[in-house]
Order: C-alpha cells, then structure tokens, then sequence
C-alpha cells in the first residue's frame, strides 16, 4: 500500500507539472485559432487558409489569409539555402557530441549509472587525485548519440518555429546571453540531479525539484508551442531510447541504473532531466539557425519588416512585414449583396485586415481589439 501509494504521488506531480508548462503556453499567448487551417470562405465557396480579420460588429476576428502551407514553409526553408542547413546541421552536431558526453559524466562520477568498460577522460586531475569536476567518464558510443540528439532536437526548433505562430521576436531571437544562460542551467539540473543521488535522497524528492526546475527553466527560457512539444518529444523519446539501449548494447558496452526505479530501467526523476535539454539546445539552435541567415534575409527584413531591437526582425512570407493583407470578404472595402454594393464591416472599408500569420511576433495582444484597429489605422494605404 505505501509504495502504491508513492506511485500515485509521484504520477500526481508528473501531472501537475505538465498542466504547468502547459499554463505556460496561454501565458505567452498560444491560441489554437492560430494553427487552424483551410478553412472554407462560406461566400465563395473557396477553400483557404484561415486567419482573423477584423469586424466593427464582431469581436471574434475571423478571416483568411497566407496560401503558403506550414509544410510548404517548412520546404522552402530549407531548400532556399541548403547550404545554411548543412552548416547548422553540423554546427548542432558537434556541440551535442563535445557538451553531452560531460553531461553524461556527472551521472558517471556520482554513481547514478555505471559503464562496463567506461572510457575516463581526467581533464583537472585524475580519479582519486586532485579535482575530479572536469573529468569525463563515458562510452565510445556516446557522444554520437548526444550529437544525433543535438541534430533533432535542433531541427525540430526550427521546423516548429516555420509552422506555429506563437513565438515573439524576442523568443525566435535569443540573446548570446540567454543560449549560455540555458545550456548552463541545463548543466546546472543535470549536475544537482547527480549530487542529491549521490547523497542519498529519495527518489519522490529528486522527482520533485528536478520537475519544477524543468518547469521554471521552460517558463523563463522558452514558452513557446515549439519548444513545449519538442521538449515532451525529448522527454518521452530520450527515456524509451535508453529503455532499447540497456536491452541490446552488447556486454562491453552496455550500462545500467543503480537504481533503476519505479520503471525497472531508471528513476522517473530523469525524465523532467531530459525535459529540460529542450530549452537548452532549442535557443543554441535558434541562434545558429538566426547567425546562418543571409544578407538578402537581413535586407528584407529592414525593408519590409519592423525593426524592434539588434537581431530581432523577422519579415513575414505572407505579408511582407507590412501588418496587413487583402480583405478575402470584399473587393477593395465593398461588396455586393441583394443587388445593392455595401461597405465591408470586416476591413471598414479598407480593403485590408491585419495579417495574423506574424500577428504576435511583434508581441500585441490579440484581445485588444481597440488596438488592432489603431495599427490599421496607422497603416498607409
């Protein structure tokens, strides 16, 4: 009864903590409107994609816009300077392989796991002797995994990034700050996680602060759709990894928990560890994605986009950056109904409605309907 118990306490936080992150999201703003797609113009009977316009009648802004696919978006990114993705691909490779392996090591050197036939790099000292902080105990086969773990950890920041809509500028932008900040709070969890096991605290109590220092890191590092469903990619995907790896590695190189835990392969509490890694390679990736642009990227954008702060424009594919697209509800402001030509309600006679594929990239709030009607206001014809 009290391991039942423990259990049901230990999948209660698990549940509490998702529900957190996922708070998270509306708190920067996330909205299904944003994702939804193709819906019909009921007036033309054509099939398109959907945005929000604007209604003086109607709060609830709904409208179409953007023929680009998130799919196509996705492709074009890529095929458009396939050299960029190469660079990026390597450069998210690399520090996976050189940074994971240290990582690694923490759990090594505190006894959370142990190797067959471990690999002992002493990079301060040696085992035994003098400082062993920076001593690096892995497999042959681990930074290759750690790097394939960079690659589509940060692969998927980037295709996420294309296909939603909800990340500011400020969070498709990180600062070198803010991408040193995450991985070291990242190295700083994985670390922790090592020493309270090495002290012999309880796993409910590991699973505990290590969930809520996933959580907290995902709130100030990241908050976005695409970082969300990545990093619950990772902690799912890295666990069920290390399930078929302690199954099948051949003996000399093979590995396993000393404490194996609730699942009979490891302690829970790894699983918000893997949560975190999320963030932490997520904004690396941004940032090589944002350094690998090109000039031509750059000019765009100061041409058409808007400009709020160093390294911080991006130009929307559908709008240009100019805030607004035509009215899919009426031919330049009016249109005719029952034989007779009126004023289009949605655009109020503009002829245009605000483009909600970059809507929130530029960080308004998209309640405040008062607002959205002064930047089309403001807006040359």
């Amino acid at each position: 009864m009290i391991a039942l118990a423990a259990k049901q306490q230990q999948l209660l936080l698990l549940l509490v903590t998702v529900l957190t992150l996922t708070s998270t999201l509306t708190t920067h703003g996330f909205s299904v409107n944003y994702l939804q797609r193709d819906r019909v113009n009921h007036r033309s009977g054509a099939k398109q994609p959907l945005v929000r316009s604007l209604s003086e009648n109607d709060d609830n802004v709904d409208s179409f816009n953007a023929d680009i696919s998130p799919i196509e978006r996705v492709v074009t990114k890529i095929k458009d300077d396939p050299t960029r993705s190469i660079y990026f691909s390597l450069m998210m490779t690399f520090c996976g392989a050189a940074l994971g392996p240290f990582l690694d090591s923490y759990h090594s050197l505190f006894g959370v796991l142990t190797y067959n036939t471990p690999i002992v790099l002493p990079i301060l000292g040696s085992i035994g002797k003098g400082p062993d902080l920076l001593t690096c105990v892995t497999s042959l086969w681990v930074p290759p995994l750690f790097g394939l773990a960079g690659f589509i950890i940060g692969w998927l920041y980037i295709i996420l990034d294309t296909v939603t809509t909800d990340g500011t500028q400020g969070q498709l932008h990180p600062t070198t700050s803010k991408i040193l900040l995450g991985i070291s709070y990242f190295t700083f969890q994985y670390w922790l996680s090592g020493i309270l096991f090495s002290h012999g605290l309880d796993r409910s109590s590991i699973l505990t602060i290590m969930s809520l220092l996933a959580a907290g890191g995902f709130y100030l590092l990241d908050g976005t759709t695409a970082g969300f469903v990545t990093s619950v990619a990772t902690a799912i995907g890295g666990p069920l990894i290390e399930v078929g790896l302690i199954s099948s590695l051949p003996e000399s190189w093979a590995y396993h928990y000393n404490d194996v835990g609730e699942t009979g392969f490891f302690p829970l509490w790894i699983v918000p560890v893997y949560f975190l890694g999320g963030p932490a390679n997520g904004n690396l990736a941004r940032g090589f994605w944002n350094a690998l642009g090109s000039e031509e990227e750059t000019t765009i954008a100061k041409t058409f986009g808007e400009v709020l702060g160093k390294d911080q424009i991006i130009p929307c594919s559908v709008c240009l950056g100019t805030r607004a697209v035509k009215c899919p509800n009426c031919d330049d402001g009016t249109f005719v109904t029952y034989g007779e030509r009126v004023v289009c309600t949605a655009c109020r006679g503009k002829g245009r409605v605000i483009c909600r594929d970059c809507f929130s990239k530029y960080g308004d709030d998209p309640a405040d309907i008062e607002n959205i009607r002064r930047i089309m206001d403001r807006l040359p014809d």
